[in-house]
Parts: structure tokens; C-alpha cells; sequence
């Protein structure tokens, strides 16, 4: 049974067409949203809503359902919409009334919230995990070829000496101010929206900071309104952070790529990393790196997506945001693998000292020219002039 549709009137194609794939997206969500009944069950019965044997018995099933969700075995139909109806359908099919009571206090606004918040929660932690461990893979590659130098190049011309030390210094420093960026969206996302109700509160006298407390939340989310207001808003933010990683790894892509290419050969791809061509033998294609470079652009239409289909809202909750959940998803998720990738392209990544030797040519070293006439006292214009002579 709907949670919200007792007379189950309503036309089957208007029903297919609001549900969508959420019943499938929130096959992810189950875990979460159980985590969220069982503190909210605790809370009921701490106020007395629920007896003791009631929360018991509503814990139970929940961690029940929980290790069914894990070993794949909890489904959710079509019909019942969401991990939220189909939870406290399971609960009333197996405890009878006593399921119907999990309700209590509680909107499927503020339920959807909280769960949501719990999955991004853990989602931001294996992305802070996996930034973490990006710049120790570089590290490695630091240590073993940092002395190297390497072409620098400007407007994809050579332009002064660079090496493998300072490139690596490059992503390790941004993947730091990318920590900033998502510990700002975790800080944002660390209150609580249980017990906001539809975004109005609850007619009844509930303990909010005991539900926040039991879900790991440092603080209460106070304002009813701004927990459906701030829908769309905290998921432009994840995104936005995803960006700021995904970026990275885009330019680093084009990098590895470029450097890559049998005609510079300073970068080596290890084979295992690279596809083939089904008419071309020889080819060892960098794949992996070209859909890296181009899931940013993905990433990034997401955001837009996401604060586009937020915008202009009246205050409240809209049938709209529903719509905002597969693109966090998918944002989170993309981003995520690409790390992982990338962290083992870089474990894997070796430098041929010999070609990037021969691709120190002499051209690089001008600008350092025109800096020893400089300390011999030539104003720089003039060193600057006397030096292009030769180019």
C-alpha cells in the first residue's frame, strides 16, 4: 500500500510516470533510511509513544531488513515507490499494526532528507578516503622520478624547463584545496532534518536532538522550511566539490596523455591500463584517460542540472526535487571511480628518463638566458631583445 494514496484512485500511467526509476535508485537507500526508523523508533519510545517491547520489535525487524538490503534480498516494487514505503510495508506485514506506528511524527519529506543526508555522508567520507590517498600515489612517483626535469609548456608550446616533482607538486596542492571544498559540503550537510516533518514541524512534542545525536549529527537542522528549501542547494554543493576533483583528474588526463604519446614517450601507460584496437595491432589506447577527461564535463552538467531543477521554487517541498536525487547519485559515483582508477594510473605511472633528456632542448633554457644577462646588470627589455635575436 502507498503511503499516501489510501483510496488507490489514481491513474496507473500518472503512477508510472511520478515514480519513475526511484524504486530502483533507492535500492541504495535502504540501509540509510533503516538507520533513520531505528533512531526514530528510540526517540518514540523515550517520549512514550512506543512501549519498550514496541521498539524492540520495530529495531529488530529494521536490522533485519538491514542485513536482507545487504545481501541483496530486500526488493522494492514499482508499486510501492520508494525504499520508504516499501520498509514500512515489510514492518506492517511482518509486526501488523505495530509497523503502521513507525510513521509517527514523521513526513516522507523529512524521512527522504535524512536518509539522503546519511547515504551523502558516507558517499563524502570514501571521497575524502580516496583524496587522501591520490597525493600519497603521486608522492611515490615523486620519489622515484621528482629530479627529472621535463619541458614546460605554454599555449601547448615548449616553454621553460619544468619537472616531474613540480608536476606532481601541481595536483598534490589542489587535491588539498579540494579537501577544503568537501569538508565544507560535509560541515553543511552535519545537521539533522528528522523530525521537520513535511516542512512545518510536528503537531506533537518530539525530542529532535536525541534522533540527531543517535544518527551521528552534530546539531539539529532548526528551521522546518530550509530543510525542503535547502534540497537542491546541499546537492549543488556535493556536486560542485565533485567537480573540483573531477577537474583535476580531467587536466591530469590531457597530461598523461600528451606526455604519453609515442612521439614525446616521456610518460609510460602500463599496458594493463590501456585498451587495443580491433583493426590496429599495435595500438595501445589510453581509454581509461580519455573517459576520465570527459566524465568532468559530465559531472558538471550534473551541477547545472541539479541547481537548475532547484531553482525558482516557492518555499517547500516540490514534487521537482525528486528529480535531483539520480544525479547526485550518479555524480558521486562517477567521481568516486574515477579516482580509483586514476590512483592505480599513477601507481603504475614510470617516466623514461632518456626521452624526457632528449626533450630538454635548448629553447626551454632562454628565459633563464635572459636572467643571467639581467645579473650582469642589462636592463631585462634589453636581455629580452638580445636573446629573441637567436629565435
Amino acid at each position: 500500500m502507498k503511503l499516501w494514496n489510501p483510496k488507490g484512485n489514481v491513474n496507473s500511467k500518472i503512477e508510472e510516470y511520478t515514480v519513475g526509476n526511484d524504486y530502483l535508485l533507492d535500492l541504495a537507500l535502504v540501509t540509510y533510511d533503516c538507520q533513520a526508523s531505528i533512531a526514530h523508533a528510540e526517540m518514540l519510545g523515550e517520549i512514550g509513544i512506543l512501549d519498550e517491547s514496541e521498539v524492540r520489535q520495530l529495531v529488530g525487524e529494521l536490522d533485519h531488513i538491514i542485513t536482507l538490503a545487504e545481501e541483496g534480498q530486500f526488493d522494492i516494487s514499482p508499486q510501492q515507490e520508494d525504499c520508504h514505503t516499501a520498509i514500512e510495508n515489510h514492518l506492517t506485514q511482518q509486526l501488523g499494526d505495530l509497523g503502521k506506528k513507525i510513521h509517527t511524527a514523521r513526513s516522507r519529506n523529512d524521512q527522504v532528507v535524512t536518509a539522503l543526508r546519511l547515504y551523502y555522508r558516507d558517499q563524502l567520507e570514501r571521497m575524502t578516503a580516496l583524496v587522501h590517498e591520490f597525493p600519497a600515489a603521486l608522492e611515490g612517483v615523486q620519489k622515484q622520478f621528482g629530479d627529472v626535469e621535463i619541458p614546460g609548456y605554454t599555449h601547448t608550446r615548449k616553454a621553460m624547463p619544468s619537472s616531474v616533482a613540480l608536476w606532481t607538486g601541481a595536483f598534490r596542492e589542489s587535491m588539498q584545496e579540494n579537501l577544503r571544498a568537501i569538508e565544507h559540503v560535509q560541515h553543511m550537510l552535519d545537521q539533522s532534518p528528522l523530525g521537520t516533518g513535511a516542512g512545518y514541524g510536528i503537531p506533537l512534542e518530539i525530542d529532535r536532538q536525541c534522533t540527531a545525536e543517535k544518527l551521528g549529527f552534530s546539531r539539529i537542522q532548526e528551521n522546518s522550511i530550509y530543510v525542503q528549501n535547502s534540497r537542491g542547494k546541499f546537492e549543488g554543493s556535493i556536486l560542485n566539490a565533485c567537480d573540483q576533483v573531477m577537474y583535476d583528474l580531467n587536466r591530469m588526463s590531457s597530461d598523461l596523455i600528451f606526455f604519453s604519446l609515442p612521439d614525446f614517450g616521456i610518460f609510460e601507460l602500463p599496458e594493463e591500463i590501456c585498451t587495443g584496437s580491433s583493426i590496429m595491432p599495435q595500438k595501445h589506447n589510453p581509454d581509461v584517460l580519455e573517459l576520465v577527461r570527459a566524465k568532468y564535463h559530465e559531472v558538471l552538467g550534473l551541477e547545472f542540472q541539479v541547481k537548475s531543477l532547484s531553482a525558482n521554487l516557492i518555499s517547500g517541498y516540490h514534487r521537482d526535487l525528486q528529480l535531483t536525487k539520480e544525479p547526485v547519485m550518479r555524480g558521486l559515483t562517477t567521481t568516486l571511480d574515477s579516482l580509483e582508477v586514476m590512483i592505480l594510473a599513477v601507481k603504475k605511472l614510470r617516466v623514461n628518463e632518456e626521452r624526457a633528456h632528449q626533450a630538454m632542448t635548448e629553447d626551454l633554457y632562454a628565459t633563464q638566458r635572459v636572467y643571467e644577462l639581467v645579473k650582469e646588470g642589462i636592463p631585462f627589455r634589453e636581455a629580452y631583445k638580445e636573446i629573441s635575436k637567436e629565435y
